[in-house]
């Protein structure tokens, strides 16, 4: 699995502390044994967050992985077709709905002089 510098140097500091043996899950339960973290309990986690901080919103899971593409595509530039393959999309227009790309920034690009 590829990762950017900053998860790498995140994970680094995690995996330094923890210590965990070969066979362990990276991210355990706290619940104990052989469990992990599951995607509904790291939704509740992110609920519980944004809660804490009076965000207004409703924020989980998914929400994280919509705003990495959106900041993806405004911030840096990727076009659809890679971002397809990173969400596991069938087409890069099943991304662009998914990303909410509306016909108002449709337009916009055709009013770009070149």
């Amino acid at each position: 699995m590829m990762v950017n510098k900053s998860v790498h140097k995140a994970l680094k500091n995690y995996l330094d502390k923890a210590q965990p043996e070969d066979e362990d899950y990276l991210f355990p339960s706290r619940q104990g044994g052989q469990q992990h973290l599951t995607v509904q309990r790291v939704h509740q986690m992110i609920k519980s967050w944004t809660k804490a901080i009076n965000l207004t919103g409703n924020y989980g899971t998914h929400s994280l992985r919509k705003t990495f593409g959106f900041i993806q595509r405004t911030k840096f530039g990727t076009g659809f077709e890679i971002l397809a393959k990173r969400f596991n999309h069938t087409s890069p227009a099943v991304t662009m709905r998914y990303l909410g790309l509306s016909s108002d920034e449709v337009n916009t690009i055709l009013l770009n002089e070149i």
